[in-house]
């Protein structure tokens, strides 16, 4: 017969390697670990890792005021700080009378671990608390200068700051407790029942202050990368805006333009038939193929282009300006307090409207940058009917001093525009500020199938 007298049977251990249900750890413990992760991260990993002292900048703000060869000598200037610092804490080791050899290696001990900051500064601060209870021996003044000898004292605090300033505020204060840990184990041990040594308490309060300011430092340093990097940012997205609205601009102007003459192509191609008495048929079809045409390709130009527009633009209701209009510009210019002349050489011909157009708004912008940044200042245009083009130049004479008005900053879009402009039609384009503190702004337009006799 079967045994009953096992009801129930014992589970089995679940294999190796299986799920295992998630224990949830308490805020604290997290804390912990994160902070402990963080002191390994700190102080533990890569140690002795090589890290150079960068050199200064030769555009600091006290480097630009020195003459060439000082200011490159100005960018070792970390280096040579941190070099006196290491021969100071030398100094002071060697200042007890305890013979030559003693001397020698008490600085060698403050000396070299501040040298050492330049090139493994996490190093450097574990090599000066190692170098410190072997400088507390030689020293063996227990008096009142342990666990810290002045030598060591000088060492640590400059080694604490100096890794403070080369890394970051998280790894100075993991060096600060790490400070307080080993005074506070020491005068355990040899303090007579003294949580700390009778010179430990000076040394993490006047570490604490340069700690303090170098964190202070990092926090200011930090703000103004962040206020740089995002000043960078705007101004690149501002000029990408800028070059944006004034595309948008530009191809409102020509869709206008060009619609203009896509409609007069369509109407002259309907009414081209009733000109001729008795057309062919083949001639009225080739017509009414050509006002097809010129339809649907008004058509899908509107369709295109018309999303450029605003919601609040308004079609001009005269032409598009042309070159023919310039004397109109210049009278409300002069209305405005800007002495201009213009000259025109060449021969003037008729231009294609685009062109006529883009050297219309080229000189209009440059106009008024001329009545915003250099108020009461004389201005000249000069238009030139050359072989190829058209040649466009207008120059500014400095503002008068004093003057009465106050020049006003633009919102950057002037030059870009002209640019734009000038880019669209393959010209060239400078503009630059002249000897004599003006500004000058020289276009060529390119136009093809022209000559310099053409009327």
């Amino acid at each position: 017969m079967t045994d009953t007298s096992q009801t129930q049977s014992t589970p089995p251990e679940p294999p190796e390697g299986a799920f295992e249900p998630y224990k949830p750890r308490s805020p604290e413990f997290r804390a912990a670990m994160d902070a402990l992760g963080g002191l390994r991260q700190d102080l533990f990993h890569d140690v002795f890792a090589y890290r150079p002292l960068p050199r200064a900048s030769a555009d600091g703000r006290f480097a630009r005021r020195l003459p060439g060869r000082l200011r490159e000598y100005a960018a070792w200037a970390p280096h040579a700080l941190i070099t006196a610092a290491g021969l100071l804490a030398m100094l002071v080791a060697t200042s007890s009378f305890r013979g030559a050899g003693v001397n020698l290696v008490l600085g060698l001990l403050a000396l070299v671990p501040v040298l050492l900051t330049m090139v493994r500064p996490v190093g450097a601060f574990w090599l000066s608390m190692f170098a410190t209870p072997v400088a507390a021996v030689l020293d063996g003044n227990w008096d009142g200068e342990w666990p810290w000898p002045p030598g060591s004292f000088a060492c640590h605090l400059f080694v604490l700051t100096i890794v403070a300033i080369r890394t970051r505020p998280r790894t100075a204060a993991w060096m600060w407790a790490l400070t307080g840990v080993y005074g506070s184990v020491i005068g355990s041990l040899l303090g007579g029942g003294h949580y700390f040594g009778p010179n430990t308490v000076q040394l993490l309060f006047v570490s604490a202050l340069c700690l303090l300011a170098v964190s202070l430092w990092h926090i200011r340093r930090d703000a103004h990368q962040e206020v740089t990097i995002q000043r960078t940012v705007t101004a690149h997205e501002r000029s990408r805006r800028t070059l944006l609205e004034e595309r948008t601009t530009i191809a409102r102007e020509l869709h206008d333009v060009v619609a203009h003459h896509m409609s007069v192509v369509a109407i002259q191609a309907e009414a081209a038939p009733y000109r001729v008495e008795n057309p062919p048929p083949e001639l009225e079809r080739a017509f009414a193929t050509i006002r097809e045409n010129a339809v649907a390709a008004l058509t899908e130009l509107r369709r295109v282009l018309g999303v450029v527009r605003a919601e609040d633009y308004e079609a001009p209701d005269a032409p598009q300006p042309t070159l023919a209009d310039l004397d109109g510009l210049l009278a409300n210019v002069r209305e405005a307090g800007l002495r201009v002349d213009k000259t025109v050489t060449g021969a003037v011909r008729e231009l294609p409207q685009g062109v006529e157009l883009s050297a219309y708004r080229i000189v209009q912008e440059a106009l008024s940058n001329s009545l915003r940044h250099a108020p009461g200042a004389g201005a000249r245009v000069e238009i030139g009917y050359v072989l190829g083009g058209l040649g466009l130049r207008i120059v500014n004479d400095p503002p008068p001093e004093p003057s009465l008005v106050k020049p006003s900053p633009g919102a950057g879009h002037g030059i870009t525009g002209m640019r734009e402009r000038v880019s669209m039609l393959n010209g060239e384009m400078t503009a630059d500020a002249t000897d004599a503190g003006g500004y000058e702004v020289t276009v060529f337009l390119p136009v093809a199938g022209t000559r310099d006799g053409d009327a």
